[in-house]
């Protein structure tokens, strides 16, 4: 293991998960305006926004879970609560790989739908398309070492190495000899998330903080159709 190794699997991802902290204080603080999804469906709702915007979402969150259960969650959990490796693996795949379809597909359709149509596209900051772009760079590599590594029989074992050396960034503990032997293409995934992470609090990704959960016991919004006539008797009714 080399000085650039270290540089690599410890500097960076600490500098990443700084600016990520310290970023979004900043834009919190700064920009509590442009705190939002910034929608785009008032300029103009079609098919590539609709089925973008479900594929999307729904396997972006699939996607987030199964990193948790795959790096976050360590391998003897499993072992303890009786799921083997081929069971794992086999939801790894097919569930990981079809969150990663969907997540591709979507942004592959909401990207086209920010460059081709003129109005979403004048309303559209750069930022925006780097976001979705740089997004899907980071889904298809994951993607590929799933599909195309795991599942072919590869020995490499992410939840024995990246898992724990991502723990140990996390704790302040950090081994970077775990990842610094790791197949090229899960070193590339891991990097160009760190990237993400850095970009997150200066795009519109704030807004996955924002969650509406105030609606799960708000009271109902009752609506009343009224006459413009009953409006005026019942305001010279209270004069």
């Amino acid at each position: 293991m080399t000085y650039f190794d270290i540089f690599l699997w410890v500097v960076v991802p600490y500098i990443s998960l700084t600016i990520f902290v310290l970023g979004h204080i900043y834009r919190y603080n700064t920009d509590q305006f442009g705190w939002s999804a910034k929608s785009s469906e008032f300029l103009h709702k079609d098919a590539l926004l609709k089925w973008g915007s479900i594929l999307f979402h729904y396997g972006i969150v699939f996607v987030f879970f199964g990193h948790v259960a795959g790096v976050l969650i360590p391998k003897g959990f499993y072992d303890a609560i009786g799921i083997s490796e081929e069971m794992y693996h086999f939801g790894a795949v097919w569930f990981g790989g079809l969150a990663g379809v969907a997540t591709v597909i979507g942004g592959f359709l909401l990207t086209v739908r920010r460059m081709t149509n003129k109005r979403v596209a004048r309303n559209s900051a750069k930022m925006d398309l780097l976001t979705l772009l740089w997004i899907g760079v980071v889904v298809v590599i994951g993607f590929t070492n799933t599909v195309g590594y795991t599942a072919s029989g590869g020995e490499f074992d992410y939840r024995t190495t990246i898992g724990p050396w991502f723990r140990g960034i996390l704790t302040f503990r950090p081994y970077p000899d775990l990842i610094a032997y790791a197949p090229i293409g899960f070193q590339l995934h891991v990097f160009a998330a760190f990237i993400l992470f850095a970009l997150w609090p200066f795009t519109r990704l704030v807004h996955v903080w924002s969650l509406p959960l105030e609606y799960l016991t708000r009271k109902y919004v009752l609506y009343r159709k009224i006459t413009p006539r009953r409006t005026i008797r019942e305001v010279n009714r209270r004069n």
